[in-house]
């Protein structure tokens, strides 16, 4: 949780941050959501996995799991296009361990509902898959899928509507047609859940993004700290 000193750092390193990207940082995170988050288990694919994080970070989605069981996950600069940037990665690749497993209650321990998506399952679709807590949506390896062990750990299904011959989307174009629909059920005017993130986390992310964006924070921050105790000696010595 944030304190004090985290303001008073976040309004130091304000003034190394130009007043346009101060306000565009507080609109996107306006917009930013915990309430939905991406699990992805054993995405390979450098393409997929880059387009996946960048269709994230556009509809508003902070949070993206990465399960590496048997696959390392790579992205692509160029297809990410700086997306990863922006966004918190969770990734689980404990070398022996059970990472779907330690994934999914991880996250179900937190409240999450667990979301397979499986277009062999006769499930809920994205119109309908209840909302009324937060939801971790789970994708597998772009050939087959989820494993066996992730669809036994979910609470629920999600199949995407299909109409051709063929049997399955793309990871990526599955990602970005389920949040397409997700995000504009929780931006309704009769959604009731709170899925924008608190005031503690805007102030979190805040931080995080101007670290992120201010030459040399590492410096700036020790300044600022050492600036704060000498403050704090003269006024002891009052």
């Amino acid at each position: 949780m944030p304190t004090a000193i985290d303001q008073e750092l976040i309004e130091y390193l304000a003034g190394f941050v130009t007043p346009n990207k101060r306000e565009k940082i507080a609109e996107v995170l306006a917009e930013r959501t915990d309430y939905v988050t991406v699990v992805l288990e054993d995405i390979y694919q450098p393409h997929n996995a880059s387009a996946v994080l960048r269709t994230c970070e556009c509809y508003g989605v902070q949070n993206v799991h990465i399960i590496e069981n048997r696959n390392a996950y790579q992205v692509n600069p160029q297809v990410a296009m700086g997306s990863s940037k922006w966004l918190d990665l969770h990734r689980y690749r404990e070398p022996g361990a059970d990472n779907t497993r330690d994934c999914l209650r991880n996250l179900r321990a937190r409240g999450y509902r667990i979301v397979a998506t499986s277009p062999e399952i006769e499930s809920h679709t994205p119109l309908d898959l209840p909302l009324d807590q937060p939801t971790a949506i789970v994708y597998g390896t772009e050939e087959q899928g989820l494993t066996d062990h992730a669809l036994a750990e979910a609470d629920v299904c999600l199949r995407l509507p299909q109409y051709g011959f063929t049997q399955s989307y793309n990871i990526s174009v599955s990602v970005a047609i389920t949040l397409t629909t997700l995000m504009q059920r929780l931006r309704a005017p009769d959604f009731s859940g709170q899925w924008r993130i608190s005031e503690d986390r805007f102030r979190e992310l805040t931080l995080a993004y101007y670290r992120r964006i201010v030459t040399r924070h590492a410096a700036l921050e020790r300044r600022f700290n050492e600036e704060r105790e000498e403050r704090h000696a003269r006024e002891r010595s009052v």
